[in-house]
């Protein structure tokens, strides 16, 4: 039976993919004297992935890879007025306030006396915790993971310092990535709920093998009705 439900927070709670795409649009719109954007997209996406290791997740490592990306497109030519709209624009996304998604407070008021919740997110530590405390969601969940990557190990590792077992906890979230495979790995549940936006890193191909571990539904309005499909089974 499930006892624990964890929830990815960008994209799964509230709006955040969105502003990444901007700044997308933004590096394309400065490097088209340089390179068409279909290159310049590539071109930023094989940045990112490398350097995730370096810089992790979030949009400090996000503005990094733009602008290491702007000035190997445009061969060192890009000026300090380019790169000063990538750093505005990266200062706006810090700004942003916490846009929850549709119907994600009535689903948390529904379902939070029946569960014992927590969020299990990625990304830059002080961004996180400023978007948590901009969504007034705290008062719903007993713990506030932040981690460097979504790998099974890693949610093995806070399963046990929470003294769950797997075959009890459920995950939440926009990723079959990081959200979804990696918790059906280790025995848990997952539930896939897509994002209007998705990172290509974030794509998965060939989800064939852990298709009886998973649902996947279009909305967070339709998790009170899966997790009373779970009390039966």
């Amino acid at each position: 039976m499930i006892r624990w439900i964890a929830f990815d927070a960008d994209d799964t709670l509230w709006e955040n993919e969105k502003y990444y795409h901007d700044g997308q649009a933004l590096l394309a719109q400065l490097l088209a004297p340089y390179q068409p954007a279909e290159v310049v997209e590539a071109e930023l996406l094989k940045t990112e992935t490398s350097n995730l290791s370096w810089y992790g997740y979030g949009i400090k490592a996000f503005g990094l890879s733009m602008i290491e990306t702007a000035i190997r497109l445009s061969d060192g030519a890009i000026g300090s007025p380019e790169i000063d709209a990538l750093i505005r624009h990266l200062r706006s996304m810090l700004e942003q306030p916490a846009d929850l998604l549709p119907g994600v407070l009535e689903t948390l008021q529904l379902i939070h006396n029946g569960y014992r919740m927590m969020v299990i997110t990625k990304g830059d530590l002080l961004d996180q915790e400023r978007k948590l405390a901009n969504s007034h969601l705290e008062d719903f969940f007993e713990a506030y993971e932040v981690v460097s990557d979504k790998h099974d190990n890693i949610y093995a590792r806070i399963l046990k310092r929470h003294n769950i077992q797997p075959k009890e906890f459920l995950m939440v979230g926009n990723s079959l990535r990081s959200d979804v495979l990696p918790v059906v790995k280790i025995g848990g549940f997952g539930v896939h709920i897509p994002h209007r936006f998705t990172w290509a890193h974030e794509v998965v191909a060939d989800t064939s093998s852990h298709v009886d571990g998973y649902v996947q539904i279009d909305s967070i309005k339709e998790l009170p009705a899966i997790l009373e499909t779970l009390k039966h089974q």
